[in-house]
């Protein structure tokens, strides 16, 4: 039996990724095991020393590793926009423009969003337009999606939620309501890529999977799940 291909991910790619590598195990007939983590938490894994085959985030976090000659080759899996949602029974909030975005927030009675990419350039964002002192008092933020989507699906009153559009739609039947993308002047894309480990016991099978992940069958799957 081959031994099994292990992956470390970030989680704005589940939704795509899974049907992704499902493909290739009946492709292929090999195992594949994923980890989903936040890209600061992945860093710091890597960084202490933990042992995987191949690693999905955000491009800079490969830079670190090319330098060090960690990775073995690379591929681009796609990019996720930012959006916005609510509790399934609450009213959609108005985002088609900036200044709707900015004065529903400013309405809002709580703003939640994560610690991860999308939380970081949501930091950004509201120093630029202005808000963020308005916002601070009332936003909470947690380490990873799963802990915003339970946040809003169980809350109350006019609450707004933040994160990556791929996994506000797939927990569509988990109590949230999907409003829109950001509006296209402020959307913020993070980009994902895949690197093989260089020191990977099964190298080889990992960079097959690193062709599967870039293939065109991949593309369509990945983009039916909301990665461009």
């Amino acid at each position: 039996m081959s031994a099994e291909i292990k992956v470390l991910s970030a989680g704005a790619v589940q939704p795509g990724l899974v049907k992704v590598i499902d493909a290739f195990r009946r492709e292929t007939g090999k195992e594949v095991s994923v980890t989903f983590a936040t890209t600061p938490t992945i860093r710091q894994r890597l960084g202490s020393g933990e042992t995987t085959d191949l690693v999905i985030a955000p491009p800079d976090l490969f830079d670190e590793l090319e330098k060090t000659g960690t990775a073995a080759d690379r591929g681009a899996v796609g990019r996720i926009g930012v959006g916005v949602m609510v509790r399934h029974d609450a009213p959609l909030p108005k985002i088609a423009t900036v200044n709707e975005f900015k004065q529903s927030l400013l309405n809002a009675e709580s703003i939640v969003y994560n610690q991860a990419s999308t939380g970081t350039y949501l930091d950004g964002l509201f120093d630029h337009l202005g808000i963020s002192a308005q916002l601070k008092a009332k936003t909470t933020r947690y380490t990873d999606f799963a802990a915003v989507r339970d946040h809003i699906s169980k809350g109350k009153g006019d609450e707004i939620g933040l994160g990556a559009t791929t996994v506000i739609i797939e927990s569509a039947s988990k109590g949230l309501k999907f409003v829109g993308p950001l509006p296209v002047e402020i959307q913020n894309y993070t980009t994902y890529a895949a690197i093989v480990i260089a020191t990977s016991p099964v190298k080889d099978a990992a960079m097959a999977l690193l062709r599967h992940l870039t293939s065109p069958v991949a593309k369509t799957i990945f983009t039916a799940a909301g990665v461009e």
